[in-house]
């Protein structure tokens, strides 16, 4: 079971941290028109998301589901080893970036896809190589703020957590899963803001707060949205394991806090 869990962890942290390169706006996705907000003298503003904040939701409820019963040990232990696999893909795909392309690669486009692959794509790529290295070659801030701001979010969360838990037993689940992201999110919205974008100069103190404070009403809603997966998850969890054996993993999950 923390095989399964901790598989499916590791693919949505490290599939969203590499496809969050993308900026998206979540109104025109929506088919609506931009929020056009202003905040803190900010004007402008709207849900203009990394692509993933898609996934990273999941990883929270499955940060909360391997903390129910595996305790802060079994969490941490997937936190780091994340870190770890993360940066070893930058470096790989550093190398990647620098090996020199073939020449037809840098002059391939659209019409070289196949059709299914170019459904609505019409713009000539002038140099693949380019925007391959701009697509995967992420600044060095970017990384160290992605991977600084996920690592003490999970820490937080499993802190948080284990907190509730110990005053409320197994009672409020909702309260301890859904409390310790809707913490844990607070803090990751503003430490990659802070370290990929207003340390390097890119972005003033209310840039910061202003996109920081959208970006975490996305991650708000979308953790009491995902409240019933985590009770989903513990059905299938509780079934598959049996009442006594469930119940002794949580004890012993709750006793490492």
């Amino acid at each position: 079971m923390f095989v399964i869990l901790g598989g499916f962890f590791l693919a949505n942290a490290i599939i969203a941290e590499f496809m969050g390169v993308k900026l998206f706006s979540l109104e025109r996705t929506l088919g609506w028109e931009p929020a056009n907000l202003t905040l803190l003298g900010q004007s402008g503003l709207g849900f203009n998301l990394s692509a993933g904040v898609l996934l990273w939701p999941f990883v929270f409820v499955l940060t909360d589901v391997i903390n129910e019963y595996f305790g802060p040990r079994g969490v941490k232990f997937l936190a780091w080893l994340t870190v770890g696999l993360i940066s070893y893909g930058f470096v790989m795909y550093y190398f990647a970036i620098g090996l020199e392309p073939a020449d037809f690669f840098r002059t391939m486009h659209v019409d070289a896809l196949p059709e299914a692959e170019r459904a609505g794509m019409s713009a000539r790529v002038a140099d693949l190589n380019t925007a391959y290295a701009l697509i995967f070659g992420q600044g060095l801030w970017i990384i160290v703020g992605s991977i600084v701001a996920f690592l003490v979010a999970q820490i937080v969360d499993v802190f948080v957590f284990q907190k509730i838990k110990q005053y409320t037993g197994d009672r409020l689940l909702w309260l301890r899963a859904t409390g310790s992201t809707l913490v844990s999110q607070l803090i990751d919205s503003f430490i990659v803001l802070f370290i990929a974008f207003y340390l390097p100069g890119k972005i003033t103190f209310p840039n910061l707060i202003a996109l920081g404070s959208l970006a975490y009403i996305y991650k708000f809603v979308m953790a009491v949205v995902l409240t019933p997966v985590i009770y989903l998850a513990h059905y299938w969890i509780d079934r598959y394991l049996g009442e006594s054996v469930s119940r002794e993993m949580r004890e012993r999950a709750l006793l490492q806090s």
